[in-house]
């Protein structure tokens, strides 16, 4: 049964009237504009709503924190700087330090991150929680919400599961009555298609959730997940205030989902509340070292960010509460210029549509002491790249957009992190590649060094050597800070630690993860290079279904993807040599990364390995420990399965079984739109008699989509005589045949 509704409510629905223009003279040097159409005034936030935060303690926070940032990064800078200018400047040095400012940059950037994590941990009664304004609250909401979860070619029974768990978990509240359900589809492989509808039919009819719980599966999957929310929205969105919007591997927590909505109908400015997802259910090493990480180290950066976005943060694209009328009103995406990979449609639609929130007047707030929210992740470092390669082309389209007029600066700063989250990978790599030739430069010139007097020797009376220590030691500060912050908090918290296993457990696990990061960020380097520049070359990304589940990578696999970094690695490794002993130990933690690149991805994409590392609870993440209520529920959650209605019996699956077998055929027809394309007779002639295997994809297509020639295939499978119809369908019949043995002992 599909949940049908023309429009948005007060006129928000097929006409959105966000239309903007992108300036296609982004790439030419001029600023990227997004510039207004003449349109009816749009909706805002309410101006008697006060802020949660005053404009002046925001302002403040944001000095204080990327003054530090500037201020740290330019004494690095400088310092660096003096250093060359004591050895006698090199042409090349003058690249290197504005790669050097590019990258201490990032790095000092998250560092801070940190830190003000840290800082906000301490001072915890001048934090600013989002969550307070619903403290102590309860009765019934002020109204509706939707729970959205979109799909694309999975396993329908672990999705409906995640759904079941949900489900449960809110009635548990007693709030369960302004909930409403989606599962919208837009799976492109047939037999999954017929899954998902028997599925879902098992799933309503054993929750007693039909009304409740909607399935919608799009005919045409037009701009991919951003589509097929927008369609949610233009369709079915006028009845609901917000829309909690879910990834098909996505978890919660009723109570949280809950106190999301109250906090939406306390906060008539909130626009979206995104909650921070922790990664669970990791059975490989990779997936168990993420987790792990995210666990520990997750909190500080999370509570930093919070510290200086505020009330203009970002949206993560899942796990998040939209209040639907803004939503529609302002955040349709404009088609960027250009053809893809940097033009097109927009990938990474989340990061944008948050900004067009926060430029429109609406909040964009991070709960982040909301603990039930839960993902899943790739299983292996390979599956993680490939999915990398789909955000990155997605986030370096951004660089139209982030000096897009009328955006604030959180807005931009959100979107100059995305795309160098995967443009500083080829940054460091031209960063040693400089590096390399210098050296290199210096080895075969037979030149020795100038000695200049800087003012590091000047007034602090250090020398050239001493300097270089003091300026790796403050990166290598930089890098680790954090996770020693992190430790050494969890590790003096004695319920904390405890999550984790225990002192030795956690030590354990810090120091692999540190080690094997370290191991994995050059294979990493080397892949997110490789995307930027196959982009760069015109090449786009087909936008294909997440690996959820494997038992480990091949070797030749391993190879065939790692491949370059490995040739790259031993290559390096016989110039570094050759160049001296010393610039061979200072490269030895990259070119170790890059030559291992295949055993390490392989080693760490066993599920035995990360199965014996859970036995001493080493990597063990607190939900590994004592699961949550939500995902016990999940792991429970069976009412989309019923054998005797299924479309998984033998010799009858799919769609086979969509055409013989009554129920999973009346559950396929009955969700179909009325007739409107020509009836197919032809190609039901030769599906009955050549088999269901002799139409391509587009036929079966058009026969699945009209009731009428469904209902008459199963009549003919039925009625024809077994001689005038291929032997698959024969063989389909006759499978619902009982042997007289299996009535044997039954009750009469």
């Amino acid at each position: 049964m599909e949940h049908k509704n023309t429009s948005l409510d007060h006129g928000h629905g097929e006409h959105a009237t966000f239309a903007h223009v992108v300036d296609a003279s982004a790439f030419s040097g001029k600023t990227t504009r997004l510039l207004d159409a003449d349109l009816p005034p749009p909706i805002s936030p309410p101006a008697c709503a006060p802020a949660l935060v005053s404009r002046f303690r925001v302002t403040l926070r944001r000095l204080f924190f990327f003054g530090s940032v500037i201020c740290v990064n330019l004494i690095a800078v400088l310092w660096m700087a003096d250093l060359f200018y004591r050895q006698g400047f090199h042409n090349s040095h003058f690249l290197i330090l504005a790669i050097f400012a590019l990258l201490n940059g990032l790095l000092v950037l998250g560092s801070f991150h940190a830190l003000a994590g840290v800082w906000d941990w301490m001072f915890s009664w001048r934090t600013v929680r989002i969550t307070r304004l619903t403290e102590k609250q309860e009765g019934p909401l002020g109204h509706r919400y939707a729970v959205v979860m979109p799909v694309y070619n999975e396993d329908i029974v672990k999705v409906c599961a995640r759904v079941e768990a949900i489900y449960r978990s809110i009635e548990a509240t007693g709030q369960l009555a302004f909930f409403d359900f989606f599962i919208l589809s837009d799976t492109t492989q047939l037999a999954l298609w017929v899954e998902e509808e028997v599925a879902w039919t098992n799933l309503c009819r054993k929750l007693n959730a039909f009304g409740r719980i909607f399935y919608r599966r799009r005919r045409i999957n037009e701009n991919r997940k951003a589509g097929n929310i927008g369609d949610f929205v233009k369709t079915w969105g006028g009845r609901y205030e917000g829309m909690l919007v879910l990834d098909a591997d996505s978890l919660m927590e009723g109570r949280d989902i809950v106190t999301m909505a109250r906090l939406m109908d306390a906060s008539p400015r909130l626009g979206i509340l995104q909650t921070p997802p922790k990664l669970i259910r990791g059975a490989s090493v990779f997936t168990r070292l993420q987790q792990f990480a995210m666990r520990v180290y997750g909190p500080l950066f999370i509570r930093g960010l919070n510290f200086w976005q505020l009330g203009q943060g970002s949206y993560w694209g899942h796990n998040a509460l939209i209040r639907v009328k803004p939503f529609s009103e302002f955040c349709e995406l404009p088609a960027l210029p250009g053809k893809e990979p940097f033009g097109g449609k927009i990938l990474s639609h989340d990061f944008v549509e948050a900004a067009l929130m926060v430029k429109a007047g609406w909040e964009v707030w991070l709960a982040w002491d909301l603990e039930g929210t839960y993902e899943e992740a790739p299983p292996t470092l390979i599956d993680h790249l490939k999915r990398d390669r789909r955000w990155c082309q997605g986030n370096l389209q951004h660089l139209w957009l982030v000096f897009a007029r009328g955006f604030p600066f959180p807005c931009r700063a959100h979107l100059f992190m995305g795309i160098m989250a995967y443009l500083g990978s080829p940054v460091w790599f031209l960063f040693l590649l400089i590096s390399t030739w210098v050296a290199w430069d210096f080895r075969t010139s037979n030149l020795s060094q100038l000695p200049y007097d800087g003012y590091v020797a000047k007034y602090l009376g250090l020398s050239g050597s001493e300097q270089a220590w003091y300026l790796a030691g403050m990166v290598l500060t930089l890098l680790f800070m954090p996770k020693v912050l992190a430790y050494v908090g969890t590790a003096l918290h004695p319920r904390r630690r405890k999550s984790f296993g225990n002192f030795f457990a956690l030590t354990i696990g810090v120091l692999m993860e540190a080690l094997l990061s370290a191991l994995l960020a050059p294979s990493i380097m080397v892949s997110h290079t490789l995307m930027v520049l196959g982009m760069v070359l015109g090449r786009s990304v087909n936008w294909g279904n997440q690996t959820r589940e494997t038992d480990g990578t091949p070797w030749w696999e391993a190879i065939r993807y790692h491949g370059p970094a490995m040739a790259l690695g031993v290559a390096w490794s016989a110039l570094a040599y050759f160049i001296g002993w010393s610039f061979f130990l200072w490269m030895t933690p990259i070119l170790a990364g890059l030559i291992l690149s295949a055993v390490v991805s392989v080693l760490t994409s066993r599920t035995r390995y990360g199965g014996a590392l859970l036995r001493h609870k080493i990597l063990a993440t607190p939900e590994e420990i004592h699961p949550p209520n939500v995902m016990c529920l999940a792991d429970g959650a069976v009412a989309a399965v019923d054998a005797a209605l299924t479309a998984h019996a033998s010799a009858r699956e799919g769609v086979v079984a969509a055409v013989v077998d009554p129920y999973v055929n009346g559950v396929h027809v009955s969700l179909l739109e009325a007739e409107a394309d020509p009836f197919p007779e032809a190609l039901m002639e030769k599906w009955l008699s050549e088999g269901p295997d002799c139409l391509n994809k587009q036929e079966m297509a058009e026969v699945m989509y009209s009731p009428q020639a469904m209902l008459q295939m199963h009549r003919s499978v039925w009625s024809r005589p077994f001689e005038q119809m291929h032997l698959q369908w024969s063989r389909a019949v006759e499978s619902y045949r009982t042997r007289l043995e299996d009535f044997t002992g039954a009750d009469v």
